[in-house]
């Protein structure tokens, strides 16, 4: 069977006014219209395709590549509202349906939500939902500490953000290990920093432990090199101070000053450190 809102590496078997038909292993049958055929092709050629309902709600073929996929995350524009529900832009000709009763909050045009794509099995259609949180699963989990993993943002709370790992689990990042400017959407790596008893995961955009101390310093080290050689940052500095400058902890930071001092890189003066010149 071609599933709707996956993409299928399919077979040209034949021409029609309409466009060329695809066929998987199986016999399965689907039409690329005239306007996705390419310019050159033969019968037995092969394609890939996505697969998704037209507007008259037949499956249809297509060579665009959407911004979401079926049982994907993603964060996309809403372009029209109606009685019937919101409609987002995912980069195809027809818009991605959100019902009314899978909205967190009403949609509005122009405005970006985070949203799940699915197939909904009562009317056997793709929509789309921004209750994200409903489709994640920490029941059985595929990560383990200090793997690194993609992230995507979800929301802000008081402890933190919450963040999809890899499209399938839901972690935090606590406020301490924010050291850049996050928002909704917004997909970067990270690090698995613990996995609790119940399976809550705890996220660091830094490697853990000590395996964040040789990027954090030659993060140091660099930072030493354009400032001239020396940089007014101690281990009596504030947090905030070395969050801002620095991007890292001030945990991060004496153990990164700590690995540059016992490889005598740098000097530790009163006021801050000085970049050793080369022997």
């Amino acid at each position: 069977m071609i599933q709707l809102g996956e993409f299928h590496d399919l077979i040209i078997i034949r021409e029609t006014d309409h466009g060329i038909y695809l066929e998987n292993e199986e016999g399965d049958e689907v039409l690329l219209p005239n306007k996705y055929v390419p310019e050159t092709w033969m019968v037995h050629d092969k394609i890939k395709v996505f697969v998704y309902l037209d507007h008259d709600e037949r499956p249809v073929a297509t060579t665009l590549k959407p911004k979401i996929k079926r049982d994907q995350f993603a964060n996309l524009t809403c372009v029209e509202v109606s009685k019937f529900g919101a409609f987002l832009d995912w980069g195809l000709e027809k818009h991605l349906f959100v019902p009314f009763k899978e909205q967190v909050i009403p949609m509005q045009k122009g405005e970006r939500y985070l949203v799940f794509c699915y197939l909904d099995l009562e009317t056997e259609r793709l929509a789309a939902s921004s209750k994200v949180h409903s489709f994640l699963d920490n029941s059985v989990l595929t990560v383990k500490p200090f793997e690194e993993v993609d992230l995507l943002v979800s929301n802000q709370t008081d402890l933190g953000f919450n963040v999809i790992i890899n499209q399938l689990h839901l972690g935090l990042i606590y406020q301490d290990e924010v050291f850049k400017p996050l928002h909704i959407g917004d997909e970067i790596k990270g690090f698995i920093k613990k996995i609790r008893e119940d399976n809550k995961i705890d996220i660091s955009l830094q490697r853990p432990g000590y395996r964040s101390i040789e990027p954090n310093a030659q993060k140091i080290l660099d930072k030493l090199k354009t400032a001239g050689g020396f940089i007014d940052l101690t281990d009596k500095s504030a947090p905030d101070d070395i969050k801002n400058r620095l991007q890292m902890s001030k945990k991060s930071f004496k153990k990164a000053v700590g690995t540059l001092y016992k490889q005598r890189l740098i000097e530790i003066k009163e006021d801050g450190l000085l970049l050793k010149e080369s022997d």
